[in-house]
């Protein structure tokens, strides 16, 4: 969708890693080809709004009847059913309902979007992979595929609940900024530098803030860490001691040590970070500086293959490695099945 067009093809990275095959599904010869793909397939997921696929002649019921092992993963922000099911949206109108966005921010201002990480990426793309992930494990036992419903405001809501704990415990208010993690602690916060840049402080455990005060050099009580009627004072002197050195003199004074705090570092600067660097967390393929793929596997290590594929730059390759012969591939390229 959107991506591609504020990307450009060649930059769209979510593609990396795929060959493409481009596939007209509103014509006549177009669904049979996805059908055929699915019969060999492990996995399928789709991306339209409920009902769609379905018209479309690719919905689950076709494609599992054609391979009951199959895997149909669905993913939408409101989910297959429910009063919103069939209205548009994006992340920020997801993590709007799930209850996820409301306490990020600051008390006096609308909360900002956490970018689009929590249900675009987090409770929906991560959420879907594990559920797929998981649904082949189960497969190995049943011998049985299943559709999968992956919708966004269900994994945000997913990733909120620790914090439903703690508001049934009174551990925590639906006041921003009042809070353990939510910047209401000033142990748990990011404080401005001499030089307009961040730092990020995360010294919850009593250990790791009396190393904090030892290190920061604050006139604080260590044992008085969680007495929030000093939570001002402690967040003025702080305020005050990481704004008299630079970002990075406090990084050569803090990073490392069990003061738990990091340098607050921009997309462009966190691939020349030592540890980033050291551990190859970033990597260049054809010129684009880009996250390398992760978790890390120890037997069958991940690996960026090349660039993202263009639109549709596999269709014939990649058709004829699944089992289509190559007059069948011509009859519908130049019947125009083929994107």
């Amino acid at each position: 969708g959107g991506r591609g067009v504020v990307a450009g093809p060649a930059r769209d990275l979510l593609n990396r890693g795929r060959r493409s095959v481009s596939v007209d599904l509103k014509h006549p010869g177009g669904p049979g080809v996805v059908l055929r793909l699915a019969e060999r397939a492990d996995a399928l997921v789709e991306g339209f709004r409920p009902g769609v696929a379905e018209r479309l002649g690719i919905g689950p019921d076709v494609c599992l009847e054609r391979n009951p092992r199959l895997v149909y993963g669905r993913m939408t922000g409101w989910g297959q059913e429910g009063p919103l099911a069939h209205s548009a949206g994006h992340d920020i109108d997801y993590i709007a309902v799930a209850g996820a966005l409301h306490p990020i921010g600051a008390p006096d201002a609308p909360p900002p979007p956490p970018l689009n990480l929590v249900a675009d990426f987090g409770g929906g793309g991560m959420l879907l992979a594990f559920g797929i992930a998981a649904a082949l494990v189960e497969r190995e036992r049943s011998g049985r595929g299943q559709v999968i419903d992956a919708a966004m405001v269900d994994g945000a809501a997913l990733l909120t609940t620790m914090f439903h704990g703690m508001l049934a415990t009174g551990g925590w208010t639906d006041e921003r900024s009042a809070n353990l993690l939510d910047g209401g602690a000033p142990f748990y916060a990011s404080y401005a530098t001499a030089d307009g840049g961040h730092v990020a402080v995360g010294a919850l455990e009593p250990q790791f803030f009396a190393e904090l005060v030892a290190r920061t050099g604050i006139d604080f009580p260590p044992e008085a860490q969680y007495d929030a009627t000093r939570w001002d004072e402690l967040r003025k002197l702080l305020t005050a001691a990481f704004a008299s050195m630079t970002r990075a003199e406090w990084a050569g004074i803090l990073e490392g040590t069990d003061a738990c705090v990091a340098a607050v570092l921009p997309l462009s600067e966190a691939p020349d970070h030592p540890h980033n660097a050291a551990r190859q967390v970033f990597v260049e393929v054809a010129g684009v500086t880009q996250p390398a793929p992760a978790p890390r596997f120890s037997r069958t290590p991940g690996a960026i293959q090349g660039p993202p594929a263009r639109p549709g730059e596999h269709t014939e390759q990649a058709l004829a490695d699944w089992g289509f012969a190559p007059g069948e591939i011509a009859t519908l390229r130049a019947g125009g099945a083929l994107g």
